[in-house]
Formats: structure tokens, sequence, C-alpha cells
């Protein structure tokens, strides 16, 4: 949930640009500044983590596109990924094996090093 200031500034000065499909929503200024570069903002549904910007929105909010992608822009290709949020720090995060948290036995390579001995 977005601090109390975030949804005033927000209401008073912020322009609805879209949502994507995990239901962030997007802003800019209404009026641009005299540097002639308006502000973009994100307000997250949930936790606010910066990985949960989809592909299609980044180059927005970084600048690199000056308007969103449309619908038919962003579409997936059989071969693409669904977008994942970083999940580092979470119980979904990957570990392989060995890890200290999977038992931190792994598997015995075959040309393991060996300690050189005088």
């Amino acid at each position: 949930m977005a601090p109390i200031g975030t949804k005033l500034h927000t209401l008073f000065h912020g322009k609805f640009v879209g949502e994507d499909e995990f239901g962030n929503k997007y802003y800019e200024l209404r009026k641009a500044p005299k540097t002639g570069r308006r502000t973009r903002w994100v307000i997250y549904n949930g936790i606010a983590e910066a990985s949960k910007i989809p592909a299609a929105w980044h180059g927005w909010m970084h600048y690199t596109h000056d308007k969103p992608m449309t619908t038919e822009e962003s579409r997936r290709w059989p071969w693409q990924k669904q977008h994942l949020p970083n999940l580092t720090g979470t119980r979904h995060a990957y570990m392989p094996n060995g890890h200290i948290l999977k038992g931190g036995e792994r598997d015995r390579a075959i040309s393991d090093y060996q300690a050189w001995k005088p």
C-alpha cells in the first residue's frame, strides 16, 4: 500500500497512464516541468519491489519509450517465460545442491580438487 503522501501527490499531480497484468498502476506528472521531462512513477499492487515491473513497462519507466507499449506490441511469444519478480530471500529462491539450506552436501565431482602435500 502506498504512503499517504504518495497518494495525495498522485491525486493532485498525477495523470494515470496505465496498468499492467499484475495490477501495478503507472502515472506521470500532468504538467511538464521546465526541463520537459515528466516524472514517472508506479504504485505497486502489494509489496513495493522494483523487479515486479514487466519488461513492457520498464522501457517507459526509464524513458526508453515515450508511450507505454500497447497490448499488441507487448504480446508474448510461445517461447517466452512469464515475468517473475526477484525471488531472492524468499522460500522460492533457487538453491543448488550443496547449498547450506539444502543439507550442505553436494555430489562429489569426478575431478575434484586434491590438496598439495609436500
